[in-house]
């Protein structure tokens, strides 16, 4: 696969996940956006890195550190909006806006 067909994908991820950002109001669905937006970023910096030094590693490390952060942020993500959900049955964006008062 070229630079281009990583490039294009990575494009794709972001375009979608900016869709599901901005257009849904479910807490979930917004996190599942942001989740393929970064994906997307992520798919893009480790095609540079390998097309740009391919006899390294450390893109593909850097890489594998990003997930797996992601991971463990989207995790708690999940766990603090199902703590939300539990104790005010808020599950919209626009719900979870009065919680700041």
């Amino acid at each position: 696969m070229t630079l281009q067909g990583f490039l294009l994908l990575a494009a794709a991820l972001f375009a979608v996940g900016l869709y599901g950002a901005l257009s849904q109001q479910s807490i979930v669905m917004l996190m599942m956006g942001l989740e393929l937006m970064i994906n997307g970023l992520i798919v893009a910096g480790g095609a540079f890195w390998y097309y740009l030094a391919p006899q390294n590693a450390d893109g593909q490390v850097l890489v594998l550190v990003a997930v797996t952060v992601m991971a463990l942020e989207m995790a708690v993500g999940f766990a603090v909006v199902t703590a939300i959900f539990r104790a005010r049955d808020v599950d919209t964006t626009d719900d979870a806006g009065d919680l700041k008062e």
